[in-house]
């Protein structure tokens, strides 16, 4: 986790943005991004993001050399998924996305209970009530799941 907040801080330093929500996943990022007024640029923050973080970090044993480009590890997917928040109803959506996510992922039972969330924050804020019922996402965690857990990203 440590390398991830190092990459972080390093492209924000460069590239500014805030860091609206975010969940770290054993296997996938989700975050809410507000950056300057003016500077669309979404690319070039998770570009230098992805590359900080992969020259830090040892590569994957289990990624084969065939699958790979020059340069690349195999840590991250080659593209991201972006898009601009439309209104209030979106913003909405999408937060509760992000933050039940480690639920939805089947990791923990209720999304309070991950540690590597923006959801703590957000309830230190009063913006989000944690015994809220927001229908299936609080479906219990199956007995028996086993999801790869790489860089300490542990299931709790």
């Amino acid at each position: 986790m440590e390398a991830l907040r190092q990459a972080t801080r390093k492209t924000r330093a460069a590239f500014p943005f805030e860091i609206d929500e975010i969940v770290v996943l054993p296997d996938v990022i989700h975050t809410l991004w507000t950056l300057p007024p003016g500077d669309a640029d979404f690319s070039r923050r998770i570009r230098m993001l992805k590359s900080v973080f992969s020259r830090s970090v040892p590569a994957p044993q289990d990624v084969g050399a065939q699958r790979l480009r020059p340069g690349e590890k195999g840590l991250w997917q080659r593209r991201f998924w972006e898009h601009a928040i439309r209104d209030s109803d979106d913003l909405a959506a999408h937060r509760h996305m992000i933050l039940c996510a480690p639920v939805q992922a089947g990791l923990v039972n209720r999304p309070e209970q991950w540690p590597h969330s923006s959801i703590h924050r957000a309830i230190a804020r009063g913006t989000y009530v944690p015994d809220q019922r927001v229908g299936a996402a609080y479906r219990p965690v199956r007995v028996g799941r086993r999801t790869p857990v790489p860089y300490g990203i542990a299931a709790q």
